[in-house]
């Protein structure tokens, strides 16, 4: 934002991180904070950027397709929230910051680990990891946890599924009926033994059975990181053609 920008509304000062947002005003403030940091020339955005960077086909889960007007709409309230303010620059079109950071109480990498939930939703640590590198370097995976972990204590993440290679975890800004079907949905994912499976079996056959399922989480974890990697490619590019 320039020096002759004039934001309409102040900053929040006192972070309301708990409080649930509806998945538009989720995918509306991750998309400003995203921009912000990936594309600063063009920030803050039209309305038309919003909607764009709303339906943009990379980097976002669940694709969306939301119109002019349901973004309009969600702005105004978001702006009475103080999730966003309408700034006015040198142009006649309207722009729109974030206040992300302040209502959430993050800042550095911790603000690039939220970003990317708010994109993506639930992922595994190795998958936001990666994502989240694009804003701002994460040594590694032990770096990542701790990130995590003092994001979970202030009650900004949660964990949906229990430790391990293969972990998902979230944002907590879910509505709660959100919450509720992201957890029935994910309640089969942990590779537990199915039922009636007879636990008199020799300790051989077990062990054999769980690395099986081991390297094949593993391998899917991998593939997602690669997948991950590929639409970040996409995404530079595109906004390079740009």
């Amino acid at each position: 934002m320039t020096e002759t920008e004039t934001t309409t509304e102040a900053a929040s000062t006192s972070p309301k991180a708990t409080a649930p947002l509806t998945a538009i005003h989720r995918r509306i403030l991750g998309v400003l904070m995203e921009k912000a940091r990936t594309t600063p020339d063009v920030y803050p955005l039209s309305l038309n950027g919003l909607v764009t960077g709303c339906n943009q086909k990379s980097n976002r889960a669940p694709l969306m397709n939301l119109s002019e007007q349901q973004i309009e709409d969600a702005i105004t309230d978001m702006r009475q929230k103080q999730l966003v303010a309408e700034v006015h620059g040198g142009g006649r079109v309207p722009k729109f910051r974030h206040y992300g950071y302040d209502y959430m109480g993050v800042k550095g990498v911790e603000a690039a680990v939220m970003t990317e939930l708010l994109l993506r939703g639930e992922q595994t640590v190795g998958e936001l990891r990666t994502r989240a590198s694009r804003f701002d370097p994460i040594a590694d995976l032990a770096a990542m946890n701790q990130i995590l972990e003092n994001l979970m204590q202030r009650g900004l993440v949660i964990y949906l599924t229990p430790p391990g290679r293969g972990q998902l975890i979230s944002h907590n800004l879910y509505e709660p009926h959100e919450l509720e079907q992201l957890k029935a949905s994910l309640s089969g994912y942990t590779g537990e033994e199915p039922a009636g499976h007879s636990s008199s079996g020799s300790s051989s056959t077990r062990s054999s059975s769980s690395s099986t399922a081991i390297e094949i989480e593993q391998l899917r974890s991998e593939v997602r990181e690669l997948r991950s990697m590929v639409e970040q490619l996409s995404e530079r590019l595109s906004e390079l053609e740009q």
